[in-house]
């Protein structure tokens, strides 16, 4: 008597059924913080992902976690329906949450506790209304399987040890800096918009310089033509 053995091909939907259902405020940080992220890492081996279902037990697809914005260091960047652990070559290394008055428990409570146990190096919580943690914004590091919170220095930096960035809030903005350079992280729209303008005053100082050293020029020569 032979055995047939069949397998059961597992589906990961790549939505959970719900509704993003958040105010526009916490929709446009999840979108900039997105943005300012994947700007950064335009040229390297790196990804950044945003509300993607991220599943983490093979086998087992009602085990998923739905991160606001995620990086993983040396990680292929193509895009992704979900992300599934088992294929990928870590869990993300740093994960932000933007917190509302409806994801509060789960930001603060569930998720951190999963993302523990899948080995999330560091995980920041903003509450960009200020409305719903003790303060606008949370960073925790894993220590020993546990995240334990991250102090800020004594002008109120959080630092972000993966990615070598400090965190603060400043007015009702989460404001990024590289800890080496200290140049803000902006989106790509913004900052090829500063880099337009910095190369018109640039032209225009440029402009402003020959013509003075033409004016000058006459000026020697005696012509006031």
């Amino acid at each position: 008597m032979s055995t047939v053995r069949t397998t059961v091909e597992v589906e990961y939907p790549e939505s959970d059924g719900q509704p993003m259902g958040e105010t526009d405020i916490h929709i446009e940080w999840l979108i900039r913080l997105r943005d300012m992220l994947k700007y950064r890492y335009r040229d390297q081996r790196t990804y950044v992902g945003a509300d993607m279902l991220l599943y983490y037990v093979e086998g087992y697809p009602q085990k998923f976690v739905v991160p606001d914005v995620f990086v993983v260091k040396d990680c292929d960047t193509h895009a992704r329906r979900v992300f599934k652990l088992w294929e990928e070559p870590s869990a993300p290394h740093v994960i932000f949450e933007i917190t509302s008055r409806t994801s509060q428990r789960e930001d603060t409570l569930n998720k951190p506790r999963i993302y523990a146990i899948i080995g999330v190096e560091e995980y920041f919580v903003f509450d960009p209304t200020g409305d719903y943690l003790g303060q606008p914004l949370l960073g925790f590091r894993l220590e020993e399987g546990l995240h334990e919170p991250i102090e800020p220095d004594d002008d109120g930096w959080l630092m972000c040890e993966q990615l070598d960035i400090r965190c603060r809030v400043e007015g009702d903005e989460l404001v990024l800096v590289d800890a080496t350079t200290g140049e803000k992280l902006l989106p790509r729209w913004q900052a090829e918009q500063q880099a337009r303008e910095a190369e018109q005053q640039a032209r225009e100082r440029s402009e402003a310089e020959v013509a003075r050293l033409r004016e000058e020029l006459r000026r020697l020569r005696g012509d006031q033509s």
